[in-house]
């Protein structure tokens, strides 16, 4: 019997990536698993479902804008360089918009986590005790931080539209 996406163990447990050293590699797996998870939980909701806000809690069309943008954002600072006006602008359009498209969001997110993927690989070889600063007030922190928190921080928003997804999935 050939193995499915579902029948797979999660991708830390699938042996790839073995060239990378494990910081790195563990923020590859995060942002594979978060692909994984979020087509199988949420690709099936109609725009209306992805725009819907149970409870009135932020829509899965937030948490999946807030995904792809935010990876930009924190690999930007990873890479040692500062937020952009188009970045900073985009950050602001998150929170204000009003409704998305389902083929416009996954498109979008998919090419964000494969983007992100390549420039997680690029910054694998770096000292993760590298200095980094994060926003405005330049708040201190390494290469190897900011890697972790890509991962928490994808993964927190996964779990966040997962949740949101099977509530407005049952309406």
């Amino acid at each position: 019997m050939t193995k499915t996406k579902t029948d797979l163990p999660e991708p830390w447990l699938r042996g790839t990536f073995t060239d990378v050293p494990a910081v790195p590699r563990a923020v590859l797996h995060a942002l594979q698993l978060a692909k994984e998870d979020l087509w199988k939980w949420c690709f099936s909701l109609s725009d209306g479902q992805l725009n819907e806000r149970p409870g009135h809690n932020a829509p899965v069309a937030f948490y999946l804008l807030h995904i792809a943008g935010s990876l930009d954002r924190l690999l930007t600072y990873a890479e040692g360089a500062t937020l952009s006006e188009a970045q900073l602008g985009q950050l602001k359009a998150e929170m204000e918009r009003p409704t998305a498209k389902h083929d416009k969001i996954f498109a979008n997110l998919d090419d964000a986590l494969n983007r992100s993927a390549q420039r997680v690989a690029k910054l694998a070889s770096g000292d993760l005790e590298s200095p980094r600063v994060v926003g405005k007030k330049k708040l201190p922190t390494t290469l190897g931080g900011l890697l972790v928190h890509i991962a928490d921080h994808t993964q927190r928003h996964v779990g966040q539209a997962i949740t949101t997804a099977k509530l407005v999935a049952k309406r």
